[in-house]
Formats: C-alpha cells, sequence, structure tokens
C-alpha cells in the first residue's frame, strides 16, 4: 500500500498561481496512474487531472482545461498540479491518489490526506 503525502496548498488571490505536489512512499510509483481530485464544501469529491505512469497521456477535467497541469518526476516519486489563473470556484480540498492502470474514469486505490486551496476573490 503507499503512502501519498500532498502538499503545496493555501490562500492565493484570484488569478494566483499554487502547485501542489504529492510523494508516494514507494519507488513503485512510477508504475502507478496518478490523478488530483477536489473536494468543495458540501460537494462530492470530483476528477481534476490525471496522468499515466510514464506521462504520456492526460486528461482534465473542462473546468481547468488550459489553467491546470499535470506532470510526475518519477525519479522523485512526486506527482505535480501547477494551477494558473485560479478562480474562487477552484476552491476546495485537493486530494492526490494513485493507481495501477491509467482508466477513465480514473479508479484510484491509494489516497493522500488533502491540502486546502482557498482562493478568494
Amino acid at each position: 500500500q503507499v503512502q501519498l503525502v500532498e502538499s503545496g496548498g493555501g490562500l492565493v488571490q484570484a488569478g494566483g498561481s499554487l502547485r501542489l505536489s504529492c510523494v508516494a512512499s514507494n519507488s513503485a510509483f512510477s508504475t502507478y496512474a496518478m490523478g488530483w481530485f477536489r473536494q468543495a464544501p458540501g460537494k462530492e469529491r470530483e476528477f481534476v487531472a490525471g496522468i499515466s505512469w510514464s506521462g504520456g497521456i492526460t486528461d482534465y477535467v473542462d473546468a481547468v482545461k488550459g489553467r491546470f497541469t499535470i506532470s510526475r518526476d518519477n525519479a522523485k516519486n512526486t506527482v505535480y498540479l501547477q494551477m494558473n489563473s485560479l478562480k474562487p470556484e477552484d476552491t476546495a480540498v485537493y486530494y492526490c491518489g494513485s493507481t495501477y492502470y491509467y482508466t477513465k474514469p480514473l479508479r484510484v486505490n491509494s489516497w493522500g490526506q488533502g491540502t486546502q486551496v482557498t482562493v478568494s476573490s
């Protein structure tokens, strides 16, 4: 069972940027597909972005296309979410998740604890 630890959340003004990181506890990370999800108060957790084990496949929810970029560094066991042009509606707890195969939808096996992103207007 892989352990995932997110970081990089915080408070930012609308139009600003944040970069989230998620570090995995084992080297099998390089074989996992990874995803970022978010959950706003009173709403269900939703998919934000996904990336295959090699980074060759990426996918985004329509609401973040052109603003967010998912990437990974397998040598560092880390997946990133670069978030630009942030909007108040991006406010949520962001979670990373791992899975063995890249599918649509992404079926996560392990979750991190989450990191809060708050965008003020």
